[in-house]
């Protein structure tokens, strides 16, 4: 084993632990501080794992670079053992990086809390896991072919699409928190991440500095990004208006009336106007939340349900902060007004006692305040 490869195992092995530790600590004390937040209320126990399994994605690299330092250490690369751990710790990577994507709010939807759709991708990566091992066994004798590393492409092919995922997540989320410049680097990074796998698998792009050089840096930076994640996450709970600060009133068609002090709101009128449909889906939301009790409070959102889809939530949002011309500090987020409880349910934040609607329009819903819907 050259120094080149030793300073480069030894580096990961320290970068990934260093990583590791930091974003759980800061799972664990955001877990701990804003634990309110997260878990809202005894029924529905909602944990957020993402930074969690993020972490445990670093310290399986840990593991994975203490493997590969070991196998180059003491000679046995080319053994059954070392691909069946090789295996191992990268399907492993793969299944902590889904299983945090899991918990991203703006993973693209067909991943975001879909266990069904989760554990097919999970089924992927154990499959890609399993050919790779295969063809490392098959091509033993004459791994590379026409300059290409063959047991290297179902892994690369992957990544891709993790490398897609990836940025899709990370690039909402950064924009939707107002980190424009931290959402393009985040691309960039990832992009890198991918670029730095290729040597691996074409033999005419490796260099063994240079190579080891791309990989530092990707994982770096890979590394850094999840840090500023970790940290953006912070101040956005940290600005989450608490459930029992906030009070909303429906006056009359189209007018209701909030107070959020935490966001600068005080007693300010909301004329939807036009917007009918929004001010009816709100009133639908206050209703459900004031008037039934226990689980039954929230309101079915996708193709099937009362409210076809989460488009309709946003508009409400986005009706609110434009009606209010607010500052971008006291700007709105679903998650203030909206709590999502798993498949496909939302309910509002605001307690019941801070919930008032007109009599007149709980009578046309064929209700008054002590009914259940």
């Amino acid at each position: 084993m050259s120094d080149i490869t030793k300073f480069y195992s030894l580096a990961h092995i320290a970068i990934s632990l260093i990583g590791g530790i930091l974003l759980l600590a800061i799972w664990y004390n955001i877990k701990t501080r804003f634990i309110q937040f997260l878990e809202e209320d005894d029924s529905q126990k909602r944990k957020d794992k993402g930074l969690l399994y993020l972490s445990l994605a670093l310290f399986v690299w840990v593991f994975s670079g203490t493997w590969i330092y070991v196998g180059n250490l003491f000679n046995f690369t080319n053994t059954l053992i070392y691909d069946i751990g090789y295996s191992f710790f990268s399907v492993l990577n793969t299944l902590a990086i889904l299983l945090a994507l899991f918990y991203f709010d703006f993973a693209p939807k067909f991943l975001y809390k879909n266990k069904r759709n989760t554990l097919i991708l999970i089924s992927i990566a154990i499959f890609i896991s399993i050919i790779t091992f295969v063809l490392l066994q098959l091509y033993k004798d004459t791994p590379v072919l026409n300059g290409i590393r063959i047991s290297g492409v179902p892994d690369l092919l992957f990544s891709c699409l993790l490398t897609w995922l990836l940025i899709a997540s990370f690039y909402r989320t950064f924009m939707n928190r107002g980190l424009k410049p931290v959402a393009i680097i985040s691309v960039v990074i990832f992009l890198v991440m991918l670029a730095s796998q290729m040597p691996d698998v074409f033999i005419a792009m490796s260099n063994e500095l240079y190579g080891h050089l791309l990989k530092i840096v990707a994982k770096t930076t890979f590394i850094s990004i999840f840090l500023v994640l970790a940290t953006s996450w912070v101040i956005q709970l940290a600005l989450t208006p608490k459930p029992s600060e906030m009070t909303i009133k429906f006056m009359d068609w189209s007018l209701v009336k909030i107070t959020i002090p935490s966001k600068s709101i005080y007693d300010q009128t909301i004329d939807f106007g036009s917007k009918t449909t929004q001010y009816k889906n709100l009133l639908k939301f206050a209703i459900r939340r004031k008037c039934e009790i226990g689980n039954k409070q929230y309101v079915q959102v996708n193709s099937g349900g009362e409210i076809k889809s989460q488009t309709y939530l946003t508009r409400i949002i986005d009706n609110i902060n434009t009606i209010l011309q607010l500052e971008a500090e006291s700007k709105l987020d679903r998650k203030d007004l909206f709590t999502f409880m798993g498949h496909g349910k939302y309910r509002l934040r605001v307690i019941p006692e801070n919930i008032n609607i007109d009599q007149t329009l709980l009578e046309e819903f064929g209700l008054d305040e002590s009914s259940p819907t």
